[in-house]
């Protein structure tokens, strides 16, 4: 039995259906993300996992016990949001020790908690200091620390990493998933960050206005996605109007708008006349010089119309037949001399035959 189990939720506000139908299971010591475009219901969800709203149909179950009837703050679940909503007025000890005093903890058993948790979130000397006096990071790490002080089973984070900088986002990522690791609770994540996401979970859930569209690991939600909705949201994507012209069990044979011929990798029920979108990732086109890549089945002439440089990466959008477009991604640092391009250079692109999927319309 899953530890968390929505079963069928649904949550209407007037004639907007916020979640349709949602079924989910979150096993025991996972991070979980919910992931998905505003409004998608991801923070509806979470909210009522929280017990802060309530379904229109359906349960959610924590260790098989419906939570209906279970106010918030009976709930073992804690929730850390976005603003951490740190009491100004108290200090770093107080703030974490918050609900141990509230409920007359001992005060032995308030400090040894509260050493525990300097020590986990590495708050040493921290402790006496007020927010204002905080960077983000130890902010963030002050309402981690209070959240999980109480051992809850679950713990959910709402948008947590937004407010951070780049660089301090990346750091305080690293540290989550060494924190999850270490104390085994289960993390219910909410972002509509996509490398977030990937960089975070065991599993992701990727909702779409209201929907549950796929439940995977990060790496088949990236390399196989289960719609176009899927690719087109996880990461980048090139999208090309195709039509099938033969199905076999070893490939796919396609006509697509201003390339023509290409050769793809088999899809399960696929018949000739059918359309769809063929897709493939930026990182899976290469570019080359003249004959360069004529040992590729797929492979067109092209004319380099951008170069948007990334550091490691460059972007390459590259103009072929018709007007269409696709763009390749490659590193900066490649064994060996690295071939690079500029605008207005005269280039081929190809991608191997067993790279992209073709989508249904």
């Amino acid at each position: 039995m899953a530890q968390l189990e929505i079963k069928n939720v649904t949550r209407r506000f007037g004639d907007f259906v916020a979640l349709d139908n949602v079924s989910l299971n979150i096993e025991a010591g996972e991070f979980f993300t919910l992931l998905g475009p505003s409004g998608c219901g991801k923070t509806t969800l979470l909210r009522m996992i929280a017990g802060f709203d309530m379904p229109d149909a359906g349960q959610i179950l924590l260790d098989g016990k419906d939570l209906a009837d279970i106010p918030p703050e009976k709930r073992p679940i804690h929730t850390v949001f976005q603003s951490y909503a740190l009491f100004p007025h108290l200090t770093v000890a107080q703030n974490i020790t918050f609900s141990l005093r509230m409920a007359r903890n001992a005060l032995s058993e308030v400090n040894a908690r509260l050493q525990q948790s300097l020590d986990q979130m590495r708050l040493a000397g921290q402790a006496d200091k007020y927010p204002h006096e905080l960077s983000g990071g130890q902010k963030q790490r002050v309402a981690l620390a209070r959240a999980l002080i109480n051992r809850p089973r679950l713990l959910l984070l709402d948008e947590s990493l937004a407010a951070l900088d780049a660089k301090l986002r990346e750091e305080v990522q690293v540290e989550l998933i060494n924190l999850q690791r270490d104390i085994g609770i289960t993390f219910v994540f909410v972002t509509h960050a996509q490398t977030e996401a990937l960089a975070l979970s065991h599993r992701i859930a990727v909702l779409n206005h209201g929907r549950l569209e796929q439940v995977d690991e990060p790496s088949k939600l990236y390399g196989f996605p289960g719609n176009r909705f899927v690719a087109d949201f996880i990461g980048h994507i090139n999208q090309l109007e195709a039509q099938v012209l033969e199905s076999v069990h070893s490939h796919l044979h396609l006509s697509v708008a201003g390339l023509g011929d290409i050769i793809a990798p088999p899809l399960p029920g696929a018949i000739p006349g059918q359309r769809g979108v063929f897709s493939i990732r930026p990182e899976q086109v290469r570019i080359g010089m003249h004959n360069e890549l004529a040992e590729l089945k797929n492979h067109f002439s092209g004319t380099i119309q951008s170069v948007l440089y990334q550091g490691d990466v460059s972007v390459y959008r590259v103009g072929l037949a018709d007007g269409v477009t696709v763009e390749a991604l490659l590193p900066n640092s490649a064994p060996g001399r690295a071939q690079l391009f500029e605008a207005g250079d005269t280039v081929k692109v190809g991608w191997r035959h067993d790279a992209g999927m073709l989508f249904h319309d």
